[in-house]
């Protein structure tokens, strides 16, 4: 994260070697768009976004908020800023003791920024750490730059989640596939690891059902844990396009 601030500047008097005393600051105003604009070496923000907003902008605020649609929900990734984006920019903001309103104004961009990378991640995970198969993100069931949007997606999802269960470190221990990666490992032939959007998470501190349970309010329609046949030692959360939850030794 880069973050450019303006420095006041005292005026001198050519030859005098003197300076004159600046005048009095204003009292500050709105956060303008020019000063929302310059603030991230990933992506950056140069308006306010409510309901009824859409473009790219609201697309990139919804990859961040993803993982704020609340229990059982999924966030539409498509630019259009509806009343699901406003409930999961309000969800986001109560996180972080901002102010809730469903606004995504610069106190929320700023937030944003502390959060991600140069590279556009969450600061708590890493692209290396969703695709342990290969270096480009190839072989899949879909593009390379589909598979690593995907991933990207989940990363949030799982910083979301993460900051949930008292910001104590995710363990993952897997995403992206390709389809030798995948017939390596003897995984399902319509597994979501070929599509980026797949994790499998370790144990860690939190235990496989700690993470199972919290998964559902976190945007991830596909979650198997213990109970569910060859997931007894790792919890594995994912999107698709209907939910199916299955950890039954964790009652899920």
């Amino acid at each position: 994260m880069r973050i450019r601030f303006l420095l006041p500047m005292l005026a001198l008097v050519a030859g005098l070697g003197t300076a004159v005393a600046a005048p009095a600051a204003a009292v500050p105003g709105p956060v303008t768009a020019g000063e929302m604009s310059v603030s991230d070496a990933c992506y950056s923000w140069g308006r306010t976004l409510s309901e009824g907003a859409s473009g790219e902008d609201v697309r990139q605020l919804q990859i961040r908020v993803a993982g704020y649609p609340g229990y059982g929900g999924v966030l539409a990734i498509d630019g259009q800023f509806g009343a699901g984006t406003k409930a999961a920019v309000t969800r986001f903001q109560q996180a972080y003791g901002l102010g809730a309103d469903g606004i995504a104004g610069s106190a929320t961009f700023t937030k944003i920024y502390a959060l991600q990378d140069d590279d556009c991640s969450p600061v708590n995970f890493t692209f290396a750490e969703l695709n342990r198969c290969n270096s480009d993100w190839s072989g899949g069931n879909v593009s390379a730059a589909t598979a690593k949007a995907n991933a990207l997606v989940s990363m949030w999802k799982l910083q979301a989640m993460r900051h949930a269960m008292g910001d104590r470190p995710i363990t993952v221990n897997g995403g992206f596939r390709s389809v030798s990666c995948n017939n390596a490992v003897g995984g399902a032939t319509n597994s979501r690891h070929l599509y980026g959007d797949a994790v499998d998470l370790g144990a860690g501190s939190q235990g496989f059902c700690g993470l199972a349970k919290q998964a559902r309010n976190h945007g991830f329609s596909e979650i198997l844990g213990p109970g569910y046949p060859g997931h007894s030692d790792h919890t594995h959360v994912a999107h698709r396009s209907s939910r199916f939850w299955s950890a039954s030794a964790c009652g899920i």
